[in-house]
């Protein structure tokens, strides 16, 4: 078994898409309609674009804003990135304008992570071995 497919809610899913093309470098996998009012939108590294995908959730479920939003507001990301020049990537998102809540620092755990706010109501942890 294997992991091919994650999700993260996001309130736009053209400024999601916007967002993590272009701010954080990821392609877009899929973009389909699935029904009338439904669409089927992922991105992927373009590393590794066969492996697994980022399906761009939009919050069709009142439950999904509230979830959301109690994580937004305690400070948790919803998920993480892992990169392996975190220094560059960080500095690359910025000149995207990409809000850091924690700039790149060493982790008890090991590591280096740092946190920024994708623009669509998430906080994403990055992470660096």
């Amino acid at each position: 078994m294997k992991i091919g497919l994650a999700s993260v809610f996001v309130d736009d899913l053209d400024k999601a898409l916007k967002f993590y093309t272009e701010a954080l470098g990821f392609v877009k996998k899929t973009d389909m309609l699935i029904g009338p009012d439904a669409r089927w939108l992922t991105v992927a590294s373009p590393e590794g674009p066969e492996g697994i995908e980022l399906l761009l959730e939009p919050m069709g479920h009142p439950a999904a804003r509230v979830f959301q939003k109690a994580l937004f507001d305690a400070g948790i990301p919803f998920t993480s990135f892992l990169t392996d020049d975190i220094q560059k990537d960080v500095a690359r998102m910025k000149e995207h304008g990409v809000v850091f809540r924690l700039e790149p620092a060493q982790m008890e755990y090991g590591g280096t992570d740092a946190m920024f706010e994708d623009g669509c109501g998430n906080l994403i942890n990055l992470h660096q071995v």
